[in-house]
């Protein structure tokens, strides 16, 4: 069986979630660095239980879960 999608807390993410980040992270590949508090709206699991994908400033993004609580 497939392992649930969780948050910093141990909450379990759903498709279409909004999710908070708990850290400042920096973008690879970019200089851009996404600020703690920021809201990821009407996130998309993958296909990777770590992993999330949301829509951050117009572009699309894969966050590690581990940085992130549920909103």
């Amino acid at each position: 069986m497939e392992q649930p999608t969780k948050d910093a807390n141990g909450n379990i993410l759903n498709d279409g979630d909004a999710v908070t980040l708990i850290k400042d992270l920096k973008v690879k590949g970019t200089s851009t660095t996404l600020k703690r508090g920021t809201v990821v709206k009407n996130i998309q699991l993958t296909n990777d239980a770590g992993e999330i994908e949301g829509r951050i400033k117009g572009t699309r993004i894969v966050l590690k879960s581990d940085f992130m609580k549920k909103a």
